[in-house]
């Protein structure tokens, strides 16, 4: 399997609502991709030197193409602005093979999604997967206005084959108002798996909505960081492979300490929400602040995301 960061070409850009494209990319050698399931995301590494991650919304059958989408943000930090103006059909551009930290439970007797915006794009790729199986499905997509609702025809097509419904809220429209989450969450069949991926006013709505609900019935798909990084410092990050020792002053996080000592650490987002700087953890108590872990998994600390997370103790021992 495909591991390392490989060289795709972009064969179209297309428009698919005011500020959002989306790009289809190939191979450039053979004729498939590393596999990936429903919900998963790649890297981009950007000619800037940027990494940014995009999910997959195309169907998870499909070997000869990833295809994602890309909403022009006006807060960008420069990657969508670079994909919008900069990224053309025919051009060879590097990506991370598909990591999945929003995976679909397909066997779920009961499945609801809830998406507003971009957050569309890693379900619209759950729902073609549950189609395809024949189990059925529910969304609700909010938006600002029906002409700025991306992929509206796909998911009207899908709902017409019968196995699912698509609810669409235009918050902007005459009439329209903001979804009620609870009220939604509240009326949901008690085995339901519910899904969540949107702006953070409404990830923080819906994770207020399901806080009884058992953990492994609730998935929630964050594309921003919820709370700043830990950064206190005053801490010393041993290398176990090298034994060798970096201190971690304040106002620094655990990756820049890395990067400032030459240790080049795979990363991406730098805020804690795509996994690619996961690194397993030998000694120390870290201070966790991503949201790829789950909570188990952040009170084992076996692992950790160095980009955002600090440490409780004097001394944390990396697996690097």
């Amino acid at each position: 399997m495909q591991i390392e960061p490989f060289e795709v070409r972009v064969k179209t850009l297309i428009w698919e609502a005011p500020g959002i494209v989306s790009a289809d990319l190939r191979p450039l050698e053979g004729n498939v991709l590393p596999p990936f399931t429903a919900g998963a995301h790649i890297d981009l590494h950007l000619s800037t030197g940027l990494v940014r991650s995009y999910s997959l919304l195309n169907a998870q059958s499909e070997r000869h193409r990833y295809v994602i989408a890309v909403q022009r943000d006006r807060t960008s930090r420069g990657g969508s602005l670079w994909i919008h103006d900069k990224l053309g059909a025919g051009d060879v551009i590097k990506i991370s093979p598909p990591r999945n930290n929003f995976a679909l439970a397909e066997g779920a007797p009961s499945t609801i999604f809830i998406a507003g915006g971009i957050g569309i794009t890693p379900i619209l790729g759950m729902v073609r997967q549950l189609d395809m199986l024949g189990h059925p499905w529910q969304l609700h997509y909010c938006t600002r206005t029906r002409a700025g609702t991306a992929f509206i025809n796909e998911l009207e097509a899908l709902a017409a084959n019968g196995r699912g419904a698509v609810r669409f809220n235009f918050d902007e429209e005459p009439g329209g108002k903001m979804i009620d989450l609870a009220a939604l969450t509240a009326a949901a069949p008690k085995d339901a798996h519910l899904y969540c991926c949107g702006p953070l006013p409404m990830l923080a709505a819906f994770e207020a909505a399901t806080a009884a609900w058992p953990r492994e019935q609730v998935h929630v798909e964050y594309f921003t960081a919820k709370e700043a990084p830990a950064v206190a410092g005053g801490f010393t990050v041993v290398l176990a492979k090298s034994g060798r020792e970096i201190k971690v002053d304040p106002g620094v996080s655990i990756i820049n300490a890395l990067f400032r000592a030459g240790v080049n650490h795979p990363s991406s987002c730098l805020e804690g929400v795509c996994g690619a700087c996961e690194t397993p953890v030998l000694e120390g108590i870290p201070d966790h602040r991503d949201l790829v872990l789950t909570e188990s998994e952040q009170r084992a600390n076996r692992t950790m995301m160095i980009c955002c997370s600090g440490c409780k103790s004097e001394r944390l021992v990396l697996d690097i």
